[in-house]
């Protein structure tokens, strides 16, 4: 600890604007001008929902819109998500309360005495002021950094609220396809009760032999008890949806109904515009802005503190007597510390701070390769699935019309039931395989709303005023 002259002080105290520490650039990350898979992507005219963020609205489900609403208000993990931007925030202002001097104040009261010493009371009061100017930016770095980190927090909440509302959609897209994949049970079971019939008129009538009674029996029961299997199915996929919209499974359930949501024509977009909107990549970017703010804090270890000190006290030998006729005792003055040695703690600190910084970098790298790969991944499964649709209906009309064909040479007689019952098989897959198709449009429509960001306005206010605060703050 050293004393300073007046004006060594003032030589210190003008170095105060100096912010130690690279300034912050985000870094290079190679976004290629198109995708692979967008060429044929439909588009469509500029939607509200568009601008709102409000994607799911593509549906247009006004029960799946409703369950989007629940889960916002009621999600146990978004309340996780929330509680962190608060600490991360009450951080921030840690951080922030750096830069104002500290007061303190303190009442003490002893009684004291000796063998050759009467006892006697001494009540004393005191009044501590401190201020440390930031000399070479360690406040600000810090508050840079944290700045960060709440920054980053709030792109939590947009990546819990997005995935939320990714798992309500698939799961809601997979209760309907149950209930649709029902009906196709439940007309196709109409179907076989009269193949059923017209094969024991034709066993009484001496036209076929028993074995085909039998068959068409067990295809018939065969077919319920998959009727059990897609209720057990749905009872699954509506206690996840009870849990996703943080409500007991008992007092959650969805009405059944024969349709499905709307498949939305999403709206194409510029890939930097896309990659930039996802809340996991800005999580990463402001990482690495954290990591780099922290290499200047840690550079900071090298230079002397500053701290500008004074106090006042009072003292009496009674408590009442304190504040009339007190001895009165001050000091005031500044005091500069320095490390001369800490072996090599300061350096390895540095060290530390720096390959963090790496290692964010890497990490936002690999993040925005990996929302690349998201967003190719999911235009090409819903190119393929468009034409996989279209060659599954071609499928269907022909198994439709031989399952026409077949029948009608049955009632002919012309052949046995076994080629009945593979071409009402063979009919019955084809319309479960375009449902199931369709249920994956569905949920690699909302998968590309996830790749793309969701709609997560990026220039929210809120969002602007943490990444970019007011000159002085």
């Amino acid at each position: 600890m050293m004393r300073l002259s007046a004006t060594s002080l003032l030589c210190l105290l003008a170095l105060a604007g100096c912010t130690l520490g690279p300034d912050y650039r985000t870094p290079e990350s190679a976004i290629p001008a198109r995708f692979q898979y967008q060429d044929g992507w439909r588009t469509m005219p500029e939607q509200p929902w568009v601008a709102q963020g409000t994607w799911w609205e593509a549906f247009d489900d006004p029960v799946l819109t409703d369950l989007i609403r629940r889960a916002d208000q009621a999600s146990q993990t978004l309340a996780q998500a929330e509680a962190r931007f608060r600490a991360a925030e009450a951080q921030w202002r840690l951080a922030r309360g750096e830069y104002s001097p500290r007061l303190d104040a303190s009442v003490n009261g002893t009684r004291s005495g000796g063998s050759d010493t009467d006892p006697g009371n001494l009540f004393s009061g005191r009044l501590d002021i401190s201020w440390a100017p930031d000399l070479w930016g360690r406040v600000r770095r810090q508050v840079e950094a944290e700045r960060a980190g709440l920054a980053a927090s709030a792109a939590d909440i947009a990546a819990a609220r997005l995935t939320l509302q990714v798992a309500v959609v698939q799961g809601y897209v997979r209760v309907r396809a149950l209930d649709r994949q029902r009906d196709i049970l439940e007309l196709t079971m109409a179907a076989y009760d009269r193949s059923a019939e017209l094969t024991r008129n034709q066993y009484n009538a001496g036209i076929v032999s028993r074995s085909d009674v039998i068959q068409a029996e067990t295809q018939r029961q065969s077919l319920r008890t998959q009727l059990y299997d897609l209720q057990q199915q749905r009872a699954q996929e509506e206690n996840a949806l009870a849990a996703l919209l943080g409500v007991a499974p008992v007092s959650f359930s969805i009405a059944a109904t024969d349709d499905l949501p709307l498949l939305p024509a999403l709206p194409a977009a510029l890939p930097s515009v896309l990659i930039a909107r996802r809340p996991d990549v800005v999580v990463a970017e402001r990482g690495v802005a954290q990591a780099n703010a922290l290499i200047g804090v840690a550079q900071t270890a090298w230079l002397p503190d500053l701290t500008l000190s004074a106090y006042g006290a009072l003292q009496d030998d009674t408590f009442s007597g304190l504040f009339d006729a007190p001895q009165r005792i001050w000091s005031v003055g500044p005091s500069l510390a320095l490390t001369l040695f800490d072996g090599g703690r300061r350096r390895a600190t540095r060290d530390i701070a720096v390959a963090q910084y790496d290692e964010q970098v890497a990490n936002y790298r690999q993040t925005v390769l990996d929302s690349l790969r998201d967003v190719e991944d999911a235009l090409a499964t819903m190119q393929i699935l468009r034409e996989k649709a279209e060659q599954q209906d071609e499928l269907l009309a022909l198994a439709e019309q031989n399952e026409s064909v077949i029948t009608n040479r049955y009632r002919a007689g012309m052949v046995s039931f076994l080629e009945v019952a593979t071409a009402q098989n063979l009919t019955l897959e084809a319309r479960r395989s375009r449902l199931d198709i369709t249920s994956q449009q569905l949920q690699a429509a909302a998968e590309l709303a996830a790749a793309i960001g969701g709609g997560w306005d990026l220039d929210d206010p809120v969002i602007q005023r943490i990444a970019r605060p007011e000159p002085g703050e």
